[in-house]
């Protein structure tokens, strides 16, 4: 069985975080604790588990979701711990139950950069936040799986439609005994208020100790929450547009927020693109029963033929050369 290190009493809520990241330097983007806390975390038993995430509305930073597992015998004593919605945690609260998290239960986190969301979000087949969402949420649950514990029962905090989202699980995880999905999850159920409270804590970490790539330009770091309702967020969003290059890539591009805010200030790029003419309807030959006949494939030559050149040179009565 792998070994872990218990955390020291003192040990502060960051040099934990930092403790676990240099554990899985091979996934750095993945944090996870399985605790050896009085021998009940044990291949053999069986384990409930509450999925939650924190920072899906922000337009800059990660989005961290996390799962949070603790054996189901102890069920009826996760309650004592005191566990609630992170939002209506303090700092100081959600800082001393996550101590207390690492020291009696299991979680693994998964960490979404900007760049990756905004990725998927803006490829020319729309990948919508919903669906990051479900996989990171599966991924989740398949990581603590694969490393043999026994899950048997599930609760998430819904994206979209619950009852949907619920039997995408079923399907996904038949040996699972109960998957519960529900608004308001990490009110209702103590194992995803934990899972909330890990998210929390690791997404404010990674604000606090964010490490811009962008090395050659000085950053301000007073970027608030991030959400585009916080008015340091705002600030920050007004007086960090660069006229050309846009904001540094802790900017989530796929958020409205953002593009609105480079089309009002930077400065306005015309992308040109083939136009290609479509044949005439008239000229579409049809079966006897009026259905269209099936084109076939133009060749290389026919395709330069019809669209000798890119409007960009069209416009600029601009011609090939062969010779200088």
């Amino acid at each position: 069985r792998k070994k872990h290190l218990p955390p020291p009493e003192d040990l502060g809520v960051h040099q934990h975080i930092m403790a676990e990241e240099r554990r899985t330097e091979d996934q750095p983007q993945i944090f996870e604790i399985q605790t050896e806390s009085d021998g009940i975390y044990e291949r053999d038993v069986e384990y409930l588990l509450g999925i939650d995430e924190a920072g899906r509305g922000p337009v800059l930073g990660p989005m961290v979701y996390c799962a949070s597992f603790y054996p189901l015998h102890l069920k009826d004593t996760i309650p004592s711990m005191g566990f609630d919605d992170s939002k209506k945690l303090n700092e100081q609260q959600r800082n001393n139950l996550f101590k207390k998290i690492c020291k009696a239960y299991g979680f693994v986190a998964d960490v979404l950069s900007p760049e990756e969301i905004s990725g998927k979000m803006l490829r020319i087949n729309k990948y919508n936040l919903n669906f990051i969402s479900f996989d990171s949420a599966m991924g989740l649950i398949r990581k603590i799986l694969g490393k043999g514990f026994k899950i048997a029962e599930v609760y998430v905090d819904t994206v979209g439609d619950p009852k949907k989202y619920q039997i995408k699980l079923i399907n996904a995880f038949p040996s699972i005994k109960s998957i519960t999905v529900s608004k308001k999850a990490d009110s209702l159920f103590p194992i995803v208020s934990a899972a909330s409270i890990c998210a929390k804590v690791i997404r404010d970490y990674k604000l606090e100790n964010w490490q811009f790539r962008e090395k050659s330009i000085d950053v301000s770091r007073s970027f608030g929450s991030g959400y585009p309702s916080d008015p340091n967020t705002v600030k920050w969003l007004q007086q960090n547009n660069d006229k050309v290059f846009g904001y540094p890539s802790i900017l989530r591009f796929s958020w409205s927020t953002c593009s609105k805010l480079m089309e009002s200030v930077s400065v306005p790029v015309e992308w040109f693109e083939d136009e290609f003419e479509e044949e005439p309807k008239s000229n579409k030959r049809k079966r006897k029963d009026s259905s269209p006949v099936k084109k076939q494939t133009p060749s290389i030559q026919s395709f330069m033929n019809k669209n000798p050149r890119f409007r960009y040179f069209q416009e600029r009565n601009m011609s090939r050369v062969s010779s200088f």
